[in-house]
C-alpha cells in the first residue's frame, strides 16, 4: 500500500482487512474534517485494486441527504447486472427502491438484505471492497442498508471502509464496527507533510502554519497556499478565534474573489446540488445567471484547485469547498440557486419539489402539497425517514393549521414504525399546537398513546380513550377507532387500571361491534379483548380465534395480533401455531419491527411448554432483529424474559440479577405484568434448585391482588411452581386455598394453561388415598404438545410412587421424565430424575450424547434445523437475514459439534435428540 505520512499503522490494518480472502470485516475512519479520512480511504481503494477486489464507491454529498437510496445506487450501481440472481422478493424491493420497478413499497429492512445478498453474489467471483466516503452525509436509507450489512460480513470476503466526520450522529456508529480515529499528524509528520508543501516559506511562516494546523494534513497543504496569497492580512489573530474547519472553509471560499460572475454562479449551483450532472448543473447556473453558462465557466475553478470535471459530472477537490462556498453566499443566493435547480428539473418531479421546498420561506400550498405527493413516493420506494421530511417541511409550508396539524400528525405516524418514540413525540407536540379537528384530535392522542403503554393505575386515562374511540366509531373511523381500544386494552395489561377501567374497554368494543358488524372480524378486536380483560373475555376469545383459519391468513400483523390474543388467554399452544406462521411471514417481508414484537412474544409460550431451545433462539434472535430495527423498547422488555429462561435452566444467581433489573424498570412505571415476571423468575430459579420455602414466598405474591406484582394472566404460569414449592415446605394447606379461590373465580370453565397447571397442582397437593388418581388423571389429557408439564408431572408421580415403595412401578414415569428433561436441557430437572431413579435402585448412565443446543448457539442451532428441512444456504439466509457464505460458515462449525461429517446427516442426528 502506497505511502502516506503519519498513517503507517491504519494502513496496515486496513491491508490485512483487504487481503483476507476467506472472510470479510468492516471499519469505520472518524476525524475531524482535512484529517486525511479522505485519503487513506483512496489509498485502500488502490491497493484492492492493484490485489484484483472487486470495487465499489460512493460518496455521501449533504446537499443528497434526503434523497431516498441515492447513496446505496451510487454504491451498486455497478454490479446491478446480478441482480436478476436475488430471490423474486429482495430483486423487486431493490429496483423499486431505485425507481427501476413499479412494485409495491418494499420493507427497508428487505432492501438491505438484498443488497446483503447482491454484494455476497459479487464476491463469488472476486473479493469485495465497498468505501464509502463521508458516511455521516449518506441519505438515511442507505445509511441504515450499510449499516446493516456491516454487521453480517465477517464471512464474506467483503470488506467495507467507511469514512464518517467527527461529532455526526450515524447508524454506522452503532454498531459494534471497529473505529478507527484518525488524529493530527505527530510533530515530525507534520513537518515532513509541511516541507513538502511549503518549502519555498521562510521558517517563521513555516512555523506559524505548523500551529494553525495543529497536525490537520488539509491544513498543511492548504494554507501555505493562503500564506502566499497577497491578499492575506498581515495578522491573523482575529480568525485564530475560529475552529479550524470554518477557517479552512474561509480559505477555499476566498478564492472565489478571482473567479468570473458565471464562475461563482455555477460553483453555487454546484454547491447546493443534490447531482454531480455536469449538463443539469451548467444548465442551472444559466437560468440563475440569466445567459447561457458553458464547461469554460469551470476552468478558473479548476485552475484555483477547487474542483476536477469531466463531459459528464464535477467533483470538489474536498466537502469543504463545498460547504465554503455555501457558506460564503446570502441566504438569498443560496435560495435562488435551489429554484435555477427546480427549474431544469422538470421531468423529474421528486427532485424538483426537493429544491423548490430549499427555494421558499413562509407559506406555499402548492409546494406544499407538491412535497406531501413526494411522501407518497418516498414510502412507495422504501425510504420512510424521506418520507417524513417531505411532511415536516410541507407542514412549514402550509397557511391552514388544521391541514398543518394533519400533514405533522401523519409524518408521526411514519416516525412510529420506525419505533421513534422521540421524533413521533416531538412531531406529536408540534401538532399540538394547531387548531385540529376532532379526528386528528383523536389521532393526537392515540400517537401520544402508543409509545406510553402503562401508566399505572390510570383507569380515568384508560376511560378518557374509550370515550375519543366511541366518538371516533360514530364518525366512521373505526380503524382509528380500535387502535385507540387497542392502546386502553395495552394499559390495562401492562398496568392494573381496574376492574371497571377493563370492563369499561369491552363494553365499547361491544357496542362498536354492533355498530359496525365488520369490526368483530378485525385480528385488533380480537387481541384487545384478550387484552384488556383475559379472564372475563376468554370464552369470547376462544370462539373467535377457532374461526381463523390458520393456513389462509397471510397478513403478518393479523397473525401477530391473533398470537397475542392466545397468549393473553392462556393458550400457547394456538398461540405458537400464530406465531410461528407470523414469522414466516414477517421474515418474507422483511418487516422486522414486527418480527420483534413475535419473536419476544413467544419467549414465555416457548418456555411454557417445554421447547426451551426455542426460547432461547428467540431471546437471542429477538435482541438481534429490536437492535437491528431500532426496536429499543422490545429490546429492554426482554430482561424479565431472559429471567425466566435462566430461572427455568436453574441459573439462580443469574436469573435474580435480570430479575433485579427488571425489576427497577418496572418499578419506575409500576408495570403489573412486568412485575408479575419478575417475581415468577425468583420463583421458578428457587424451586429448581430446592429452595421451596424461598420460592412460595416469591410465587405468592403473585395471587394477591393487594400485590404490585399481581397480574390476571401471568399467575397462570406460577400454579404448578406454588403447588410444588408448598408441598415441600409444609404450606400445602395455604396453597390449596389460593387455588381454590381461583378455581371459584374462573367458574370451571378453564383455559389450556389454568387446566394443565392445576391439574398437576391438585396431584402434588393431594393427599395420599386421592393422590395416585390425582395423578392418573392429569397424565391423561392431551400432553402431546406439553412435553415439559408432562414431564414434571411423571417426576412427581414417579417420586410419589417411590416413597409408596412402588419401587418397580416409579422407574418409568421417572425415567420417561429423565429423558424428556435431557432433551430439553433442562439440567437441574434431570438431575432431580436421576436422583429418584438412584434411589429407585436404577444406575443411570453418567455420559449421554448432550442435546444439540447444548453444544449449539442459538443462532447455529436455528440454521441447523433449517438446513435439516433441505433448504438451501440461501434459501436459510433469506429466512435469517444472513448471506449464504455466513451460513456455510456457520454450517461448517456446526458438523463436528455435533459429530457428523455431511449435511444429510444433521436430520437424523436432531430427530434423534427430539
Amino acid at each position: 500500500m502506497q505511502h502516506l505520512i503519519g498513517r503507517t499503522d491504519v494502513l496496515a490494518s486496513l491491508a490485512a482487512m483487504i487481503d483476507n480472502s476467506h472472510g470479510g470485516g468492516a471499519m469505520i475512519l472518524l476525524g475531524d474534517a482535512g484529517i486525511g479520512k479522505t485519503t487513506v480511504l483512496r489509498a485502500a481503494v488502490e491497493y484492492g485494486r492493484e490485489h484484483g477486489r472487486i470495487v465499489l464507491q460512493a460518496a455521501g454529498v449533504e446537499p443528497e441527504a434526503d434523497l431516498p437510496f441515492a447513496g446505496l445506487h451510487q454504491l451498486l450501481r455497478p454490479v446491478l447486472d446480478l441482480v436478476s440472481v436475488l430471490p423474486e422478493a429482495q430483486r423487486r424491493a431493490l429496483l423499486t427502491a431505485f425507481e427501476m420497478d413499479d412494485g409495491p413499497a418494499p420493507q427497508p429492512f428487505l432492501i438491505a438484505l438484498a443488497t446483503l445478498s447482491l454484494l455476497s453474489e459479487a464476491a463469488t467471483q472476486n473479493p469485495v471492497i465497498i468505501a464509502v466516503d463521508d458516511a455521516q452525509w449518506l441519505d438515511e436509507p442507505s445509511h441504515e442498508v450499510l449499516a446493516f450489512v456491516a454487521r453480517r460480513v465477517d464471512r464474506d470476503p467483503i470488506a467495507i471502509i467507511a469514512t464518517i466526520r467527527s461529532g455526526h450522529v450515524s447508524p454506522l456508529l452503532r454498531t459494534d464496527v471497529p473505529i478507527t480515529t484518525l488524529a493530527g499528524l505527530a510533530d515530525d509528520a507534520a513537518r515532513e507533510l509541511l516541507t513538502v508543501h511549503a518549502s519555498d516559506l521562510d521558517p517563521s511562516a513555516r512555523s506559524a502554519i505548523l500551529r494553525e494546523a495543529s497536525g490537520n494534513p488539509l491544513a498543511l497543504v492548504e494554507l501555505p497556499q493562503a500564506w502566499r496569497s497577497p491578499a492575506r492580512p498581515s495578522t491573523d489573530s482575529g480568525r485564530s478565534f475560529l475552529p479550524l474547519t470554518a477557517r479552512l472553509e474561509r480559505t477555499f471560499a476566498a478564492r472565489l474573489d478571482d473567479v468570473p460572475a458565471d464562475t461563482r454562479d455555477a460553483l453555487l449551483i454546484a454547491a447546493v446540488s443534490d447531482s454531480d450532472d455536469l449538463p443539469e448543473i451548467l444548465a442551472a447556473a444559466g437560468v440563475l445567471s440569466g445567459v447561457p453558462v458553458t464547461l469554460a465557466a469551470f476552468e478558473a475553478a479548476a485552475a484555483a484547485d477547487l474542483l476536477s470535471y469531466d463531459m459528464r459530472q464535477l467533483r470538489f477537490r474536498h466537502p469543504l469547498v463545498r460547504s465554503g462556498i455555501a457558506q460564503q453566499e446570502t441566504p438569498l443566493r443560496r435560495q435562488a440557486a435551489h429554484a435555477a435547480l427546480a427549474a431544469v428539473l422538470g421531468d423529474q418531479p421528486y427532485r424538483r419539489t426537493w429544491h423548490q421546498a430549499q427555494s421558499i420561506v413562509g407559506v406555499d400550498e402548492t409546494v406544499a402539497d407538491a412535497l406531501e405527493d413526494n411522501h407518497a413516493i418516498a414510502l412507495r420506494r422504501g425510504s420512510v425517514t424521506s418520507a417524513i421530511w417531505a411532511l415536516e417541511r410541507s407542514a412549514q409550508l402550509t397557511g391552514d393549521s388544521g391541514r398543518r396539524g394533519r400533514r405533522l400528525l401523519l409524518a408521526a405516524q411514519h416516525a412510529f414504525t420506525l419505533g421513534r418514540a422521540d421524533l413521533v413525540d416531538n412531531l406529536v407536540s408540534a401538532a399540538g399546537n394547531e387548531q385540529l379537528t376532532e379526528l386528528d384530535q383523536a389521532r393526537m392522542e392515540w400517537l401520544r398513546e402508543i409509545f406510553n403503554d402503562g401508566v399505572p393505575g390510570d383507569s380515568m386515562r384508560v376511560r378518557e380513550l374509550c370515550g375519543i374511540a366511541e366518538r371516533s366509531a360514530a364518525a366512521g373511523e373505526t380503524d382509528l377507532t380500535l387502535n385507540l381500544l387497542m392502546a386502553a386494552a395495552l394499559r390495562c395489561w401492562w398496568a392494573d387500571a381496574g376492574a371497571a377501567a377493563r370492563s369499561g374497554v369491552i363494553a365499547v368494543a361491544e357496542r362498536v361491534a354492533g355498530r359496525h358488524p365488520t369490526v368483530a372480524d378485525d385480528p385488533r378486536f380480537v387481541a384487545l379483548l384478550a387484552v384488556a380483560e383475559p379472564v372475563a373475555t376468554a370464552p369470547r376469545v376462544r370462539d373467535l380465534l377457532a374461526k381463523v383459519t390458520l393456513e389462509t391468513t397471510v397478513d403478518g400483523d393479523a397473525l401477530r395480533l391473533y398470537a397475542m390474543a392466545a397468549h393473553a388467554m392462556g393458550d400457547p399452544a394456538r398461540m405458537l401455531d400464530f406465531a410461528s406462521r407470523a414469522e414466516t411471514k414477517l421474515r418474507e417481508l422483511g418487516q422486522l419491527g414486527l418480527l420483534s414484537h413475535v419473536l419476544t412474544m413467544q419467549i414465555l409460550d416457548h418456555l411454557e411448554v417445554g421447547d426451551w431451545e426455542r426460547a432461547t433462539a428467540c431471546v437471542e434472535e429477538g435482541k438481534r432483529v429490536a437492535h437491528d430495527s431500532g426496536q429499543l423498547t422490545w429490546s429492554t422488555g426482554t430482561l424479565s424474559l431472559n429471567a425466566m429462561v435462566a430461572a427455568a435452566y436453574g441459573q439462580y444467581d443469574h436469573a435474580l440479577t435480570l430479575a433485579a433489573r427488571a425489576e427497577q424498570q418496572a418499578n419506575s412505571r409500576r408495570l403489573n405484568d412486568l412485575l408479575a415476571c419478575v417475581q415468577l423468575a425468583r420463583g421458578i430459579a428457587a424451586v429448581a434448585t430446592g429452595r421451596y420455602a424461598e420460592g412460595f414466598v416469591e410465587l405468592r405474591r403473585v395471587f394477591d391482588r393487594s400485590d404490585s406484582a399481581f397480574h390476571l394472566a401471568e399467575r397462570y404460569r406460577a400454579i404448578t411452581f406454588l403447588a410444588e414449592a408448598a408441598a415441600h415446605c409444609d404450606r400445602s394447606a395455604e396453597a390449596a386455598d389460593v387455588l381454590d379461590a381461583l378455581d371459584r373465580e374462573l367458574a370451571g370453565d378453564f383455559v389450556p394453561i389454568v387446566q394443565i397447571h392445576l391439574a398437576y397442582a391438585r396431584a402434588v397437593l393431594a393427599g395420599d388415598d386421592e393422590a395416585e388418581q390425582s395423578y392418573l388423571r392429569a397424565l391423561a389429557q392431551d400432553l402431546v404438545r406439553w412435553p415439559w408439564p408432562k414431564a414434571r408431572l411423571q417426576l412427581a408421580y414417579g417420586s410419589w410412587l417411590r416413597r409408596q415403595r412402588r419401587i418397580g412401578e416409579s422407574r418409568a414415569p421417572l425415567r420417561a421424565a429423565q429423558t424428556t428433561f435431557d432433551l430439553m436441557g433442562a439440567t437441574m430437572w434431570a438431575e432431580q430424575a436421576r436422583s429418584e431413579l438412584r434411589a429407585a435402585g436404577e444406575r443411570t448412565p453418567a455420559d449421554y450424547q448432550p442435546a444439540p443446543h447444548q453444544v449449539l448457539s442459538a443462532q447455529e442451532l436455528q440454521i441447523a434445523r433449517l438446513a435439516a428441512t433441505g433448504l438451501s444456504n440461501r434459501e436459510i439466509g433469506e429466512r435469517l437475514f444472513l448471506s449464504p457464505r455466513t451460513v456455510g460458515s456457520h454450517l461448517y462449525r456446526i458438523f463436528p459439534k455435533l459429530e457428523i461429517t455431511a449435511r444429510g446427516q444433521l436430520a437424523a442426528r436432531l430427530q434423534a435428540s427430539s
